[in-house]
C-alpha cells in the first residue's frame, strides 16, 4: 500500500495516525505541495483534485479525502462504533472537522506558519480566529463530559480533530484557556505507536 503525504500536514497526519494505531504496513510518499508536487501529471493521475493524503490500495484501488480514508481503515476497530448512534456522532465531528474547524484553524495556520502573514491576508487571517475560537470552545465542552470526543475511547473523531487543534498555536489559537483539550491532546500523544509531526 502507498500513501502520498506531507507529514506537515494535518490531513496527512490523520492518516499516518490511523495507520500506525492499527499496525498497518505501508510505503509514504512525501509530496510537497509548496513545490508544486500535488500538480504534476503523475501525481493527477492518482487523485485528479489534486490533493494530498491519497492512498494506493495493495489492489490499486485509490482513496482521498483524509476523513473518509480514516473511516475505511477504522470499520471493524475499536476506532469506530458499531452502534448506529455512535457511529454518528463520530461523523458528526469528522463532519465538523470539515466545516467548522479546519477552514479556520487549519487555513490560519497555512497564512502564518508556511507564507509568514502577507499582506494581503493580514484581514482574512484575523477574521479566522473568532471562527476557530467557536470550534475549540465546542470541542473543549464536550472534552468536559467525556475523556474523548465520543465516549471514553478514542474515536477517528479524535484523530481527525487532532491534527490541526494540536498545532493551532502555529495559527495563532491559544490553548491554555482550554484545558480539556490539552488534557485530551496528553492523551492521545501518550497513546502506544503515536507518531507527530516532524520538527
Amino acid at each position: 500500500m502507498l500513501v502520498y503525504g506531507d507529514m506537515k500536514s494535518g490531513n496527512c497526519l490523520k492518516v499516518k495516525l490511523i495507520l500506525s494505531f492499527l499496525d498497518i504496513e505501508h510505503d509514504w510518499q512525501h509530496v510537497d505541495i509548496l513545490k508544486g508536487e500535488t500538480k504534476t501529471a503523475e501525481f493527477l493521475a492518482v487523485n485528479p483534485n489534486g490533493k494530498i493524503p491519497a492512498v494506493v490500495l495493495d489492489d490499486g484501488r485509490v482513496l482521498s479525502e483524509s476523513n473518509a480514508i480514516l473511516g475505511y481503515f477504522a470499520e471493524g476497530t475499536s476506532y469506530l462504533p458499531t452502534d448506529n448512534f455512535l457511529k454518528a456522532k463520530v461523523y458528526e465531528w469528522l463532519f465538523f472537522e470539515q466545516y467548522s474547524h479546519e477552514p479556520f484553524i487549519a487555513v490560519a495556520r497555512f497564512i502564518q506558519k508556511y507564507q509568514g502573514m502577507p499582506a494581503e491576508r493580514l484581514d482574512e487571517y484575523h477574521s479566522l480566529q473568532a471562527g476557530g475560537h467557536k470550534a475549540l470552545k465546542l470541542m473543549d465542552q464536550q472534552l468536559g463530559k467525556s475523556a474523548f470526543l465520543v465516549g471514553d475511547t478514542m474515536t477517528i473523531a479524535d484523530i481527525s480533530l487532532y491534527a490541526y487543534t494540536h498545532v493551532a498555536h502555529e495559527g495563532g489559537f491559544s490553548l491554555e484557556n482550554y484545558l480539556n483539550i490539552l488534557r485530551w491532546i496528553n492523551a492521545i500523544t501518550d497513546s502506544e505507536r503515536y507518531v507527530g509531526m516532524p520538527d
